[in-house]
């Protein structure tokens, strides 16, 4: 699973990260976490407003900081999208 952060690298970025982290540690999941910075790549993916959280290239939020929780929930929600996809 690759999780992409999205955004300038502001402090709100950072804070996705951190709770992208701390999602994962609860989880007891591993994945690679990714900081996208390169405002055309962003809005390749549509995102018109950072932070924006990305999983596998899908993008399930933009323009706020998601709560450990809300991060674990659409990982889970993720993965049972994409169950026998792969």
């Amino acid at each position: 699973m690759r999780i992409k952060i999205l955004g300038s690298g502001c402090s709100k970025c950072i804070m996705l990260a951190d709770n992208t982290r701390r999602a994962l540690d609860n989880m007891g999941r591993d994945a690679e976490i990714v900081k996208v910075t390169d405002f055309a790549e962003i809005a390749m993916l549509g995102v018109m407003s950072t932070p924006g959280l990305a999983i596998d290239d899908v993008v399930v939020s933009t323009g706020r900081v998601l709560a450990p929780k809300s991060i674990e929930d659409l990982i889970l929600a993720h993965d049972a999208g994409s169950h026998g996809n792969g």
